[in-house]
């Protein structure tokens, strides 16, 4: 089907009328580099994708219709052609304050945004050597590719319900400064990370699968040390047995289950039935389960899977998107990682996994926990996409409306395949 694209575009203010429609090569709706490259063309002047405000057709986040609004950095001359047009809606509800809007989805959060960037890096002894490139913007992210003397500099912008990513980049560097990439600067709720070379690692190898998840473990079995009081990671916030470090959701078993229980009575009490509900209730209570494996609560990178290992083919690579992390059980890693890769490297990947937990926490059953878990996670994704929802504004939320309910059904089918018992 593929995806096509009408902008309505403002500057500073004033509507400026629309482009479009036209076709994009990517379908992915929060992949924007294609569409500013239309719209900029077609108007002459340089634009930046503020947020998505209605999709028609399409599922998954890909695909249909998809319109946006859109800020011309210069005034257009010629204007477009639907210049003076206003939206349907009317231009003053397009300009609208949305207590929930992400800054990167206004033009002054842009503009402030691109601004810091590149203050930080002139500070840093490499300012940008041309404008922003605008790669992604979404309800969870702001992705901008700076282009610097020394190689590219990205700058990630995330909205108040992630994680504190240079908090927990800097926390796993401590255990393994190769694990992830290198900090260039961070300010709230941004980061400016070093160039990756290479490509994400979709489909990856089994000896690479299994290096990388042997390499996670250690750090993860390192980072309760090191994140305890007196020892050496003050900055990156400490673990003083009470609750997570600072920047970190609470992803320990009796707070989530808590959670859960708080999610099927309240916003999910209409769109499960009553027999679905009663079931998600008694799963829930078998994180004691879990917890009863022996597995250390550390810190969680929440959606471990292939598409955030990054780096060259044939090399280690590097690991990417810490939005989603947690302190809780690491299980979640394991069985992301597993279940994302192709069938005939899973079986390896869960051994390596399980090894190594044996190695970094003697008496633990790693092996019992990915089984005991299994429809757990899905009950923490539910937990997770209903933060989502409940963060980011009404047109935003066609990503993730639904997921709640389906991460529920697939955490009861697993369940009533015999998994979770251990």
């Amino acid at each position: 089907m593929g995806r096509t694209v009408s902008a309505w575009v403002t500057r500073a203010g004033e509507g400026l009328g629309t482009v479009g429609p036209f076709p994009v090569d990517i379908p992915w709706w929060s992949e924007t580099e294609p569409v500013v490259e239309r719209v900029g063309e077609a108007l002459g002047v340089p634009v930046l994708v503020l947020r998505l405000l209605r999709v028609e057709g399409g599922e998954g986040a890909r695909n249909g219709h998809v319109t946006y609004h859109v800020e011309a950095l210069e005034r257009p001359d010629p204007a477009p052609p639907t210049a003076g047009h206003p939206p349907p809606a009317g231009l003053a509800a397009l300009l609208r304050p949305e207590p929930l809007r992400a800054s990167w989805a206004t033009a002054d959060g842009l503009a402030q945004a691109l601004d810091w960037a590149a203050r930080t890096l002139a500070a840093a002894g490499r300012p940008p050597t041309g404008p922003a490139v605008q790669r992604r913007t979404w309800n969870l992210s702001g992705l901008f590719r700076l282009p610097t003397a020394r190689g590219p500099v990205w700058l990630k912008a995330t909205p108040r319900f992630a994680a504190d990513e240079a908090a927990v980049i800097a926390a796993f560097a401590r255990a393994d400064p190769g694990l992830v990439p290198a900090l260039v600067g961070a300010g709230e709720r941004r980061v400016l990370l070093e160039h990756l070379p290479g490509e994400d690692h979709w489909g990856a190898a089994e000896e690479v699968a299994t290096g990388v998840l042997r390499r996670l473990v250690a750090a993860q079995a390192a980072l309760p040390a090191l994140l305890a009081p007196g020892g050496g990671a003050a900055d990156a916030g400490a673990a003083d047995g009470e609750g997570p470090p600072p920047g970190l959701r609470d992803g320990r078993g009796a707070v989530l289950a808590g959670r859960i229980r708080a999610l099927l009575d309240g916003p999910l009490a209409h769109e499960l039935t009553a027999e679905e509900r009663a079931a998600a209730h008694a799963l829930a209570a078998r994180w004691p389960l879990l917890d009863a494996c022996g597995l250390p609560d550390t810190v969680v990178h929440g959606d471990f899977h292939p598409g955030n290992w990054r780096g060259e083919r044939g090399g280690p690579p590097v690991v990417v998107d810490f939005a989603d992390a947690s302190y809780g059980n690491p299980v979640l890693d394991g069985l992301r990682a597993r279940d994302f890769l192709p069938e005939a490297a899973r079986g390896a990947a869960a051994r390596a996994w399980i090894d190594a937990w044996k190695e970094h926490a003697p008496g633990s059953d790693p092996a019992r926990a990915l089984a005991v878990a299994e429809p757990l996670a899905h009950l923490g994704y539910a937990l997770r996409y209903q933060e989502f929802l409940d963060g980011i504004e009404p047109t935003e939320r066609i990503y993730h409306r639904g997921d709640p309910a389906a991460a529920v059904r697939a955490a009861l089918r697993a369940a009533s395949d015999g998994l979770g018992t251990g």
